[in-house]
């Protein structure tokens, strides 16, 4: 899946990633899992404040999480997952009231638009590549 995510701090890059679930049979390899565990390493620290994260698409359950548990300051999406997403979607981790971390949130709109095309391709060309195509609409 074609899911990018680059974390910053003050204006510096400090880590990037993609996801590598197929590739790495690793549930877990989620762009934003990828690039948190970087920016850990790189600051040699598990707190990612002052930092932001950028991601294509609305983090998953896990991701969304992973973001509280790092403490990282601000999550950017592009792209909302009504059906996954848990900064807004299906549901939003950042508002249960007793989390003891809190993000600023900027959800959509940041290269939506590219993003979500970038999607609809590869959702489009693996239907293509698997055969897949949905029946044609009555």
């Amino acid at each position: 899946m074609p899911i990018g995510c680059v974390i910053e701090r003050d204006g510096e890059v400090i880590a990037l990633a993609h996801n590598t679930v197929e590739a790495s049979n690793d549930p877990t390899a989620h762009a934003e899992m990828l690039a948190i565990t970087q920016a850990a390493t790189a600051l040699g620290d598990w707190r990612l404040e002052n930092c932001t994260l950028y991601v294509t698409k609305e983090p998953c359950p896990m991701c969304s999480g992973a973001t509280l548990m790092s403490r990282l300051k601000r999550v950017c999406y592009a792209v909302p997952d009504p059906k996954m997403g848990c900064l807004g979607g299906a549901t939003n981790l950042n508002d249960l009231a007793r989390v003891n971390h809190h993000l600023d949130l900027t959800a959509g709109g940041v290269l939506e638009e590219e993003c979500r095309t970038l999607l609809q391709a590869f959702f489009r060309l693996r239907r293509i590549a698997t055969d897949e195509t949905p029946p044609p609409t009555p």
